[in-house]
């Protein structure tokens, strides 16, 4: 090579380049990922798997109905795309069009019928449409398409626990933790299913296992306080509650609908005996989640907030919609900085994660305006626990001798009924269901 000359860059072509993109893709760089994807479509547009994985980065980056919008693109191209007929499937799914997602997914296994990741989504999509027998069925048939596949054992695992079956879940939990020991929620479901069926000291032992491959995961510490009792937080640490919060996101409505979760219908059956839907009121959704509550509230509202810690879950309540504002912050602290501001605060299945319920409660009481209205849910604690104990699936229960002094405690005068508030391990979850007002007269 001539002295000063330069090589000139090699360049790549596009089957090259999209392996490039889909390593980038994996590792979680999407912005990078899209990049590549779209310069291939710039140099040949239509390029069905350049459109294909441009798809999937929407989707992963919350916006489904792009996805939506590219997949069809796709489907047009080449109708027989089994993958594309599944990624649509989990479009679907995201926007909760169960009905179409199933038919997607079923249309993806008759064009590859060893697709194992349809079969196991498709029993998710089963589950959540009431159907458990099929799911289940479902799964075992991705474990036989593919006995490596561990999301199929955990979710298989996930229906037997649910229908009380936790022996049974309890081996598909272990293999699943085999095959993928980084997945940390198969690890959680391992130690609560043990700890469910009594076996503390198996509980304890996974966990350890898991902080020992996992060192400092904060989901992992908070399940050891939960299954040992040992160094038991007053409250969820921030960083678990993100954590948890941000990888359920995505399934977290899907999960509640096949669990029959009641706290927001509860909260907003309990407001509307204290206060008219007049649309006069400063409404605040503490523990908004993915939105839920948003309709039900929003008959009372001049101004809706919605205020969460997991990013995540506010990206799907923006997507639902109903909210004037989203805050992303910790709620004793939000409600703490806001003194009197609002004349109703609804808090569905978000103080479960507070043990010292003192804190969080005169906080809110600040919150309110003369006259304001707190309405809340909380797990009821069994006849031998005094105050509040953290269980092993990680949330507080309270005692109500405990609830109604904290309430007193927080200068607020409390309603307090019972109820119940979900299934769990195909048993009814007990429940608390609390309206309280601050002293005053409400304003107009």
């Amino acid at each position: 090579m001539a002295a000063g000359s330069t090589a000139e860059p090699r360049r790549v072509g596009p089957d090259e380049a999209i392996a490039i993109g889909l390593t980038l893709h994996k590792e979680g760089h999407l912005e990078a990922a899209e990049a590549i994807y779209r310069k291939v479509l710039d140099a040949v547009p239509g390029h069905v798997d350049a459109m294909h994985y441009l798809a999937l980065v929407a989707l992963e980056s919350g916006d489904p109905p792009a996805a939506e919008r590219i997949i069809g693109y796709v489907l047009e191209a080449a109708p027989a795309h089994a993958d594309a007929h599944a990624n649509l499937g989990l479009v679907y799914n995201a926007l909760g069009r169960l009905p179409e997602a199933e038919a997607a997914f079923r249309r993806a296994i008759e064009l590859d019928p060893k697709q194992a990741n349809a079969y196991s989504n498709l029993g998710i999509v089963l589950r959540a449409l009431g159907r458990p027998e099929e799911a289940e069925a479902t799964y075992r048939r991705a474990i036989e398409v593919n006995p490596q596949h561990a999301e199929a054992h955990h979710n298989l695992g996930t229906l037997l626990s649910a229908g009380g079956r936790i022996k049974e879940a309890v081996h598909h939990y272990c293999v699943a933790t085999t095959l993928d020991p980084a997945h940390r929620q198969v690890w959680r479901s391992l130690a609560y299913a043990y700890a469910t069926i009594g076996d503390r000291d198996n509980a304890v032992r996974v966990v350890r296992e898991w902080l020992e491959r996992h060192p400092g995961d904060p989901v992992a510490e908070h399940t050891l306080a939960a299954t040992s009792g040992e160094g038991v937080p007053a409250r969820a640490a921030d960083a678990y509650v993100e954590r948890i919060f941000d990888d359920f996101a995505a399934t977290f409505d899907l999960r509640l609908a096949s669990l029959g979760y009641r706290a927001p219908q509860l909260c907003a059956a309990l407001l509307g005996e204290l206060r008219a839907a007049d649309g006069g009121a400063e409404v605040l959704d503490a523990g908004c989640g993915t939105g839920l509550c948003a309709p039900l509230l929003a008959p009372y509202a001049r101004r809706l907030t919605g205020v969460d810690l997991s990013a995540n879950m506010l990206d799907k309540a923006r997507q639902r919609g109903g909210y004037d504002e989203l805050v992303r912050a910790e709620l004793g602290a939000y409600l703490a900085a806001q003194p009197g501001r609002f004349d109703v605060i609804v808090s569905a299945d978000t103080l479960c994660y507070f043990g010292d319920l003192g804190p969080v409660l005169a906080a809110a009481a600040g919150a309110l305006a003369p006259g304001g209205v707190l309405v809340f849910t909380v797990e009821g604690a069994p006849p031998e626990v005094e105050g509040y104990r953290l269980d092993p699936h990680g949330r507080y229960c309270h005692a109500r001798p405990y609830l109604e002094a904290a309430l007193a405690a927080a200068g607020l005068v409390a309603r307090i009924e019972p109820a119940q508030l979900r299934m769990e391990g195909g048993e009814p979850v007990a429940g608390l269901v609390v309206a309280a007002r601050r002293a005053g007269a409400a304003r107009a």
